[in-house]
């Protein structure tokens, strides 16, 4: 295909990174997805992708030279870098992984791509970028007013923050002392399929349906922007075929939810669609104790992509919701896998 490009995809066989993958292929693109396959990652969210299309490679992003040797090997064309250790939770049990992933494989990746980068000649050159997905949580916590902007300071309040907030720094560094044509986006939180079930929607779901208690941080009145992960991946796309090399572009659904009423969508749909033998799934829900430094409010201003880049996400939250919500109800053996940790158990060598 004489348009086709050739994509490395860091974190592919994550959530984020995964949808990416199947949205860059349907471009008519070839994805070559880089993933260590650590305890998020999930060979399977991969699986019955065309040959011709897709490539995968099991590697760490903290090994600049597997990295390098990835992106001469498959003379890859840009890259999407997605993968990070993102669960706040976890990040306040085990802060070294989150600096090692986050702060320290970012460094090699930027590493790799710069002396690639360098090899490249032409019209190659021209057009290669890497762009670094990052989060709004880097912004810290909102009040009830205001929304975060490109240029709002950086404030981040957890260990997972913080470490994206460094990663962030380091690329805009290497875009202005060594010319990486670099771009970066922060986006809100993302829900859809495929998401490891630790995160609030799947995991709602998942003991919703198993009968187990709900849990609700603090007051459950934590408010999100969310964003539908087929929205981000087209936000993604369309910066790196767009965006200004050494730009920031916030990417955010225009959808703030307290997470009660979240979890109060969730119960209604699965009564609706599966309904218990009596009584509503919103009987589970249960209220425990907060977590250290949960943020109170994220929100997005996303005026920024809209007016340069002309993108702007298509799914309400009732539309996107619905839709993960069959999914899951659809792939209860992807859950199911990873619950009892049998996913772990693939053994791929370095390329499969």
């Amino acid at each position: 295909m004489e348009n086709q490009k050739r994509y490395l995809v860091t974190g592919a066989a994550g959530f984020i990174g995964s949808n990416l993958v199947r949205f860059l292929i349907s471009k008519g693109h070839r994805a070559v997805a880089y993933d260590k396959l650590t305890y998020a990652g999930n060979y399977s969210s991969l699986k019955g992708l065309p040959e011709e299309s897709f490539a995968f490679v099991k590697g760490d992003i903290c090994d600049t030279h597997a990295a390098f040797d990835s992106l001469e090997k498959y003379n890859i064309s840009s890259i999407f870098h997605l993968a990070a250790e993102s669960h706040v939770d976890r990040s306040i049990d085990a802060p070294a992984d989150f600096i090692e992933t986050n702060i320290k494989g970012t460094f090699s990746m930027l590493t790799a791509a710069r002396k690639y980068y360098e090899s490249l000649g032409g019209a190659a050159k021209a057009s290669f970028r890497f762009l670094h997905i990052s989060t709004d949580e880097v912004y810290g916590s909102l009040g009830e007013s205001g929304y975060f902007a490109e240029d709002t300071p950086y404030a981040p309040n957890s260990p997972y923050s913080a470490s994206k907030a460094s990663s962030d720094h380091l690329v805009r560094a290497w875009h202005h002392t060594f010319g990486l044509p670099v771009l970066t986006t922060n986006c809100s939180n993302n829900y859809g399929p495929r998401q490891f079930p630790e995160k609030l929607i799947p995991l709602i779901i998942h003991k919703a349906l198993n009968g187990e208690e709900l849990p609700i941080y603090g007051d459950g009145k934590n408010i999100r922007d969310w964003l539908f992960v087929d929205d981000h991946c087209s936000a993604l796309y369309t910066v790196m075929a767009k965006g200004m090399p050494g730009e920031t572009y916030n990417v955010g659904g225009n959808c703030e939810k307290q997470n009660i009423e979240i979890v109060h969508i969730i119960c209604s749909i699965l009564d609706e669609l599966r309904p218990k033998k009596s009584g509503s799934y919103a009987s589970q829900i249960v209220f425990v104790k907060d977590r250290p430094g949960h943020d109170r409010r994220y929100a997005i201003d996303a005026s920024k992509i809209k007016r340069e880049l002309g993108w702007q996400p298509l799914e309400t939250f009732d539309s996107g919701i619905r839709k993960t919500i069959i999914w899951y109800l659809d792939n209860t053996e992807w859950v199911k896998d990873i619950i009892n940790g049998k996913y772990q158990c693939q053994r791929l060598g370095s390329d499969a």
